[in-house]
This record gives C-alpha cells, sequence and structure tokens, in this order.
C-alpha cells in the first residue's frame, strides 16, 4: 500500500525495540490529553485495514468463534471500559499474540500449538486485554516526550510493513536508532509487561480460570527456549525473565487452589490447528493414531484424526472413528460439525440438511452453523437461499471481510451484479484498499443509474468511504 513509506518505519524505531515477519507487539493504555480512545478507536481500526489487506489469515469459522467468545467472557470480568473489540487471527506457526488501539484483539494460529490447556491460552489473552484496559499503547506515546497521533500511526504502520514481509527494513531502521529512545521503550516495555501480568491474573481467576496456568506457560516457554538464538516472536515482543516469572508465580499462589485448567473444547480447537500446520495431512492422521494407540479415550486426538481422513479422502473411515464421540455426546457441535461436513463430502445432501435443522433448534445463532448452512445450500445449487443466508448472517458480522467475500462471489452467481460490487466495495475497505472500494461502488452506481433510490444509497455510501479514505491518510501521513 502506498501508505507504507519508509520514513514511518524510521518513526517506528522510536517505539519498537524488535520488528519482524509476525513479530506484532503488544500495545494499549492511558493518556487521554495526548492520545484520546476515540483516536484510537479511529486508528486502530485503520491499521487493522492496512493488516488485513497485507497478511494472511486464517478462516476458519469454528477457530474464529471459539477466538471470539472466549475473548469476549475474558473481557466480561476484565477492566476494559470500551468492548467494541475487533479479532484478527493470523496464518502462522509461531507463537504471538497481541493487542493493539482501539480494542484490536490478534492471536497467531501458532498460540494454540504452544498453550496446551485452555488456562493457559487464557493466560495469555488476559494478559493482552489488560494491555488494552490499561491503555498501554497511549501511555507510551506521552512516554515518548508527547509525540502525537502522526508518530503513533507511523509506528503502526510500520509494525504492518514488517508483519507482511519488510523484516529486513524494519530491523535496519531500529538498529539505526539512538540507543536512549530505545532503552527508554525497553525500560517502559517492563512495566508494561509486569503490570499487564498482574492485571492479566485477577482477571484470570474472575473469569474462573487457574491463575497458576500463566507462571506455568511463561516458565515452560523460557525453559524450552532458553538457548535458541531465535526464540518465538512471542517471548521477543513479551520478553519473559526469572524475576517476572517469580513475581508472577508468586501473585497466582495467593489465589485459592481452584479454577478452570482446561475444556475439551480448547483441545478439539487445538486439533484443527495442529492439522493446519502439519506437513501433510497423512502425517497427521498417523501422529493422531498414534495418541489415539497410547489413550484411546483422547477425544480430541480421535477428531483430529476424523478431520485428517476426511482431508485424505478416507470418508467411510472418518464416519467410523467419528461414531463413538457422536454416541457419547449426540448434541456436541462441534462432532456434528464434523458430521455435517462429512454428509455433504459424501454427497448425503439431505442428511447433513436434517442434521442441521436439528442442530439450528439447539444453537440458533451458532456462527459456524450458519456458515455451514451456506456452504450446504450452495451445495445443492440454492443459490438465492444462500444469499439470503448470508444477508441474515451479515446482521452480525458486518465487519467480517472473510463474509464480505463470500457475499460477493454469491450474489455473483445470483445475478445479482450491483449487489456484486456493493460487496466487494465493503470487502475492499475492510482490507484497507479504499481506492477499489470507491471504484466498486462506481460500478454499482453505474448500473443502478435507473434506480435513483438505490443510487443515492450507493452514493451516498461513496461519499462515506471517501471520507474514511482522507482520514486515514490524514492519520498517516
Amino acid at each position: 500500500m502506498t501508505f507504507l513509506r519508509p520514513t514511518l518505519l524510521t518513526l517506528a524505531c522510536l517505539f519498537a525495540a524488535h520488528t519482524g515477519a509476525s513479530d506484532l507487539p503488544s500495545l494499549g493504555d492511558a493518556s487521554s490529553s495526548i492520545v484520546s480512545p476515540q483516536q484510537e478507536h479511529q486508528l486502530g481500526r485503520a491499521w487493522l485495514g492496512l493488516l488485513r489487506g497485507q497478511v494472511s489469515q486464517l478462516d476458519d469459522p469454528q477457530l474464529k468463534d471459539f477466538v471470539e467468545s472466549s475473548v469476549y467472557r475474558l473481557a466480561e470480568t476484565s477492566q476494559l471500559q470500551d468492548r467494541r473489540l475487533e479479532f484478527v487471527l493470523l496464518n502462522s506457526p509461531q507463537l504471538n499474540a497481541f493487542a493493539a488501539p482501539g480494542g484490536i484483539v490478534g492471536v497467531n494460529g501458532g498460540l494454540f500449538l504452544y498453550a496446551q490447556t485452555e488456562a493457559e491460552y487464557a493466560s495469555v489473552m488476559a494478559h493482552e486485554l489488560a494491555h488494552l484496559s490499561q491503555r498501554h499503547f497511549a501511555r507510551g506515546v506521552e512516554a515518548q516526550q508527547r509525540m502525537q497521533l502522526p508518530v503513533m500511526a507511523a509506528m503502526l504502520a510500520g509494525i504492518v510493513a514488517a508483519a507482511a514481509g519488510a523484516g529486513d527494513a524494519g530491523m535496519a531502521t531500529i538498529f539505526s536508532a539512538q540507543a536512549a529512545a530505545i532503552q527508554e521503550q525497553r525500560r517502559f516495555s517492563r512495566q508494561n509487561e509486569q503490570e499487564a501480568d498482574r492485571i492479566g491474573l485477577v482477571n484470570l481467576e474472575k473469569a474462573g480460570y487457574d491463575p497458576r496456568a500463566m507462571p506455568l506457560m511463561f516458565e515452560r516457554l523460557m525453559r524450552q527456549y532458553r538457548y535458541d538464538a531465535k526464540p518465538p516472536e512471542f517471548l521477543l515482543t513479551h520478553p519473559v525473565s526469572e524475576s517476572r516469572i517469580a513475581d508472577t508465580r508468586n501473585r497466582a499462589e495467593q489465589y485459592p487452589a481452584r479454577g478452570r485448567e482446561d475444556s475439551l473444547r480448547y483441545q478439539l480447537m487445538r486439533a484443527r490447528v495442529q492439522l493446519t500446520y502439519e506437513e501433510t495431512p497423512g502425517v497427521a492422521a498417523k501422529r493422531f493414531r498414534a495418541m489415539l494407540d497410547e489413550n484411546p479415550g483422547l477425544d480430541a486426538a480421535r477428531y483430529g484424526l476424523v478431520l485428517a481422513q476426511m482431508k485424505t479422502g478416507q470418508l467411510n473411515e472418518a464416519g467410523e472413528t467419528l461414531a463413538p464421540l457422536l454416541s457419547k455426546s449426540p448434541d456436541d457441535i462441534t462432532y456434528n460439525l464434523a458430521q455435517i461436513e462429512l454428509d455433504m463430502a459424501a454427497n448425503r445432501l439431505d442428511a447433513a440438511e436434517r442434521r442441521q435443522q436439528r442442530m439450528f433448534t439447539l444453537y440458533p445463532s451458532n456462527y459456524p452453523l450458519q456458515q455451514t448452512h451456506v456452504d450446504l445450500l450452495l451445495k445443492r445449487q440454492r443459490v438465492a437461499d444462500a444469499e439470503r443466508a448470508l444477508d441474515n448472517l451479515l446482521k452480525t458480522r458486518a465487519k467480517d471481510p472473510d463474509v464480505w467475500y463470500q457475499v460477493a462471489e454469491v450474489r455473483g452467481l445470483s445475478g445479482n451484479t450491483i449487489g456484486l460490487h456493493q460487496a466487494r466495495a465493503e470487502f475492499f475497505a475492510l482490507v484497507g484498499d479504499y481506492n477499489q472500494a470507491i471504484e466498486q461502488l462506481d460500478f454499482a452506481k453505474r448500473r443502478a443509474s435507473n434506480n435513483f433510490q438505490l443510487a443515492s444509497r450507493i452514493d451516498a455510501r461513496q461519499r462515506e468511504l471517501a471520507e474514511e479514505k482522507r482520514l486515514v491518510e490524514q492519520m498517516l501521513r
């Protein structure tokens, strides 16, 4: 994107101690006289669009639903005042999670590979929410000689450039920065990390998790990567020391020995991620089978084997592997979604629809189920019904570029050309490409020239996007 000029990266080095591919730091808190919460909100959305447009993401409705629902539950017991959260799942096996100004919460797929229990995963997310609740980002701006919004925007633009693959350039600017400025940033980051640990522990306990999961994960990670030349991204952006672990452990031990440590649903999501990053589905199947041989009651391994068998086209074997899980938990949404997917792959569309309808009576607003419903309608070539189902899904996911992308595809199939261009415009706006978004609305407006009301609505939306584009360019100038 034209916004990402080298000068922005030069300014970025005043804030970042290390920036590399998929190396997105935690950001967040407090100085409304310098940066208002509304400015953070606007800047965060602009930055999210840049990030989405340049970094690969995971398009897995079940994983997205898990992250969103779990973080919202943590937010309910956090100190976060503004809970207008937006989520992004990065397609990277590296361990990392981050929080950016304005309620942007990001998770690398690798977090699920490293966090062995739900409590460990929740400890990381509680830590990131603490960065947001304490507005560490705005406080960082104030600490850097009361620098103004353009410099803050420059830092975020630099992070996007680095995440998109400009890691060498990011490193070069950092090494050329003034040593005093970098040292001050590191000092301030250590304070932020310690504060986020303490507030995150309180949140973990309030949310019903075992706070001991936080020092346990930090300790295991430091022990595992103590001598590595390049540890996981999380340890680069969230440095872990013996004193930090000791402080976190001492505070966690003050809480009663209770709280949730893990859940089957988290382990099922881990299995999905493990399959994503395995060398091949066949290798994944062997690993899941070996786990089952060692422990036949390991339901997450059985579920992972089902998914791997489906990926390799072993549909009959997948059905046999899945049957015990459905027998044990006939109403479990994850297992039923697997069976629906299996029935669709085997062209048993009536069976898939019957199961789907039963699930809707139990989980009427479940996002992955709604997405599977759209997929089934398209499989049955009921394009008009699929378009209506997607329009209904947009009522709750109007800021999801993955949904808008599919809306555009389905509207194209149904012959709704004006709607196709409108959907493409919304998609491009959400991934930060305002020029393409405005151009798509030009196409839509031309086709709607005989419909005054529709053309007026399109024109109004085009003016809104043009104003958003102007504000983003102004912030990133």
